[in-house]
């Protein structure tokens, strides 16, 4: 007769969630229509830029030729086309003064300046060497929302045809707004692939349409109250709209992470008898206390962003935090809340009914091996032992051959080379694209791509002029203009001969600061921007890693114990990066693919990206190792058999593991789908990363560096080992320490219903598709 020990009473946190739970769900539903209410519109406060350092020289000057010499900094450009004409022409100029006067009348429109009105010095910049094309130039003030107000102001009824001309917006303001307005577009439509994927592949994983329902769910939530946050936030900082990306992206595939971890233990438990709120409570102490850990050991990658000063990166940062937090809180306080009230019910709604029945009526009734309604038991698990065993009998092989593979698959990475972004991160039919093109192609010199000098504390004319000579003297030099003179500061204006950014445009900008004056100057422009942001990134990134790497250590410590499992999660961690990195700069700086992934190619990579796929990535391969080690550590306490621990610490949770970053990586190809660049870098990126973590590096490379390690793996000093007795967190609260409550456990299969299956004859583990197990207690 078969026969469940009584389980121990639920804990303080189980009571906690446990004791009302409708009211709990009734509060969260109200806190969720709040923050409905709280973050709707917030993409419209959201800002477009951030990628300069606020404290840089560049900074400074362009915020001082801003206020002192607005038409020297221009961020609207109207392009005329004259059709053919030239633009000298009679009717031509007479339009273009037309123009250009009811622009300057315009409110919010300073610095008006245009071809037709320049001096001789400023004119052939602003002239296309066909001389069918000229610029009008304007600087539109305000804040981004502001200026974003106001460019859709006055677009309309300067767009298009105006008697011999064709008129098309460009400029800076352009560019983000068009950029702001795209993101918005392609994130909704991104969730609207996501979501019913995403759907789908939960009901395959659980069979029961409720127990997918409840992840999603729990994604929604975190997805909704991480833009009520992010609003808040722009009351008080910059906030960058790329980071609503990262919202959708994680609040769905950390939620289902977290939610399939945790309705997988319970649907465990319950197989095994236990009441509702009792397996509730064993699955707190145990996959809810690995879930609180994962969310730890993510926050941690996230954070590192915060030392850095451009708000675009520290804008993810908040982002991240906050969806992590919601959904690591809602998963271990509303889905326990949801599953009590369930119970048995989560099972319900099994849309794999009808193929076991097709299954049952084929087979042969009565067969050896199989359910009583003619299901053959699940082979999934036995091919995740299968797989480790065969791991660790190669394991040099496995190890050194993943190792060279991925890093072969980074090396196209040695050769990045960083730029800034500009208006090629928008699909090539972009009005702002469109004309910055334009103007790349047919103008001389790159108009609004030059570098500014500002000079403070008053000179002569002779001295400005001498100083003048001496930049028209440097070798990457093609034109200077200036001095424009206003009180006791001046400004000049430097064309490179190459490009805007390019590797002789950004010398120039240390020898442009190098040289000597009698008076103080600093350098902007573009180049510039890029090179103090480069700087900016290069001072904090060691902190940055430092940070993520020891607190890692310790938290991966705290886990297992172990010196030598925190050494190996780290460094495999960061292997598994290699291939996302080669990929970035093989098809997104070299061009590979642009035609197919429908981008432009701009030879560079934007400094932030690689830092932020790097926090974003190392932070969900930390989850998915999470999940592992603290299964193969459960086996190794249950067992003391290091070669078991790994075999089945990966049968166990292979399964789950691969499910959860499918899952995501459809989740992040959705958002990959963006016309704008970086937005489809980082999606299409993160994803190849998350595949290659659980697919090759947890399923190979981590089985056979353990193996090659052997039960060295568990060492640690005795003052380490006391430490992580006192203070250690692990999972496997529930389970029988007892050699003989060990010998009284076995396991069998878990139906995705509920239903009982038979143990397999060999006694070993198996799994359904979603990793369970079923342990129940036989007597001999």
């Amino acid at each position: 007769m078969t026969e469940v020990n009584s389980p121990p009473r639920p804990g303080g946190w189980t009571r906690f969630v446990t004791a009302r739970p409708r009211l709990t769900l009734l509060a969260a539903l109200v806190l969720t229509l709040l923050a409905v209410l709280a973050g709707s519109g917030v993409a419209d406060r959201l800002g477009s830029g951030g990628w300069e350092d606020p404290a840089a020289q560049s900074t400074y000057a362009t915020k001082a030729l801003e206020r002192e010499f607005p038409g020297s900094q221009p961020n609207l450009l109207l392009l005329v086309d004259s059709g053919g004409a030239s633009v000298d022409d009679p009717a031509v100029r007479a339009e273009a003064d037309r123009l250009t006067a009811r622009l300057a009348a315009e409110k919010g429109i300073v610095g008006v300046g245009s071809y037709w009105r320049a001096d001789a010095t400023q004119a052939p910049a602003l002239r296309a060497e066909d001389g069918h094309e000229a610029l009008i130039a304007a600087r539109i003030t305000g804040d981004e929302k502001t200026m974003g107000e106001t460019l859709d102001r006055i677009a309309p009824s300067f767009r298009g045809e105006h008697g011999p001309v064709k008129v098309r917006i460009g400029g800076i303001v352009a560019v983000r707004h068009e950029m702001q307005k795209t993101i918005q577009e392609d994130l909704t439509r991104a969730e609207m692939i996501a979501l019913p994927i995403t759907l789908v592949l939960l009901v395959m994983v659980f069979g029961s349409a409720i127990a997918a329902l409840l992840p999603l769910g729990i994604g929604i939530v975190a997805i909704l109250g991480t833009n009520a946050i992010l609003s808040g936030l722009t009351a008080f900082t910059d906030v960058s709209i790329f980071a609503m990306n990262l919202t959708t992206a994680l609040g769905l595939g950390l939620a289902i992470d977290y939610a399939l971890f945790i309705v997988r233990r319970f649907r465990e438990e319950l197989a095994t008898g236990a009441a509702p709120r009792t397996a509730i409570g064993t699955t707190l102490r145990t996959a809810g206390r690995t879930v609180l850990f994962s969310a730890l050991t993510v926050a941690v990658s996230l954070a590192a962003m915060l030392v850095f000063p451009q708000y675009f990166l520290r804008s993810f940062a908040y982002a991240g935090m906050a969806v992590l937090l919601l959904a690591a809180g809602a998963a271990l306080i509303l889905l326990p809340a949801a599953l009590v009230l369930l119970g048995e019910r989560v099972n319900s709604l099994d849309l794999r009914r009808a193929f076991r029945r097709r299954r049952k009526e084929s087979g042969s009734a009565g067969a050896e091996g199989r359910t009583a309604e003619g299901a053959a038991p699940s082979e999934g698990g036995r091919g995740w032992a299968r797989t480790a065993d065969l791991v660790m009998r190669r394991a040099p092989f496995f190890a050194l051959g993943t190792t060279a593979v991925l890093v072969l698959l980074g090396l196209p990475f040695t050769g990045v080379k960083f730029g800034t972004a500009d208006d090629r991160q928008l699909p090539s039919s972009a009005e702002s694209h469109v004309v910055q093109q334009h103007i790349r192609d047919g103008f001389p010199g790159s108009p609004g791509g030059g570098l500014e000098i500002l000079a403070e504390g008053g000179a002569t004319g002779p001295q400005y002029a001498a100083y003048k000579e001496r930049i028209a003297a440097l070798p990457e030099v093609a034109r200077v203009d200036g001095p424009l003179v206003r009180g006791d500061a001046a400004y000049f204006t430097v064309q490179p001969e190459g490009e805007a950014v390019d590797d002789a445009a950004q010398d120039l900008v240390g020898d442009l600061r190098a040289l000597k004056a009698p008076f103080d100057t600093k350098v902007t422009g573009t180049a510039a921007v890029l090179v103090d942001s480069r700087h900016a990134i290069g001072a904090q990134l060691p902190w940055a890693g430092a940070f993520v790497a020891v607190v890692t250590l310790l938290l991966v410590f705290l886990l297992t114990g172990s010196v030598l499992i925190p050494l190996q999660a780290v460094l495999l961690n960061a292997l598994s990066l290699t291939a996302m990195f080669g990929a970035v700069v093989w098809v997104f700086q070299d061009g590979h693919l642009s035609g197919p992934l429908g981008f432009t190619g701009t030879g560079s990579i934007e400094t932030t990206l690689p830092v932020l796929m790097f926090c974003v990535a190392f932070g969900l391969s930390m989850d998915y190792g999470v999940f592992l080690l603290s299964r193969i550590k459960e086996e190794y306490d249950r067992t003391g058999d290091h070669e078991r621990a790994v075999r089945l610490g990966l049968q166990r949770t292979g399964g789950l593991i691969t499910a959860a970053a499918v899952i995501l990586a459809v989740v992040m190809v959705a958002i990959g789908t963006s016309r704008v660049t970086n937005t489809k870098m980082l999606g299409l990126g993160i994803a190849l990363a998350v595949l290659m973590d659980a697919m090759v590096v947890r399923s190979l490379l981590v089985p056979a560096i353990m193996r090659l390690t052997g039960r060295a793996t568990w060492w640690a000093p005795a003052p380490l080992r006391r430490l992580h007795e006192r203070f250690g967190l692990s999972e496997g609260g529930g389970e029988p320490s007892s050699d003989a409550g060990r010998d009284r456990m076995r396991l069998r299969p878990v139906d995705p219903t509920g239903h009982d299956e038979p143990a397999d004859g060999d006694g070993e583990e198996s799994t359904d598709a979603s990793g369970g197990l079923r342990a129940v207690q036989r007597t001999r």
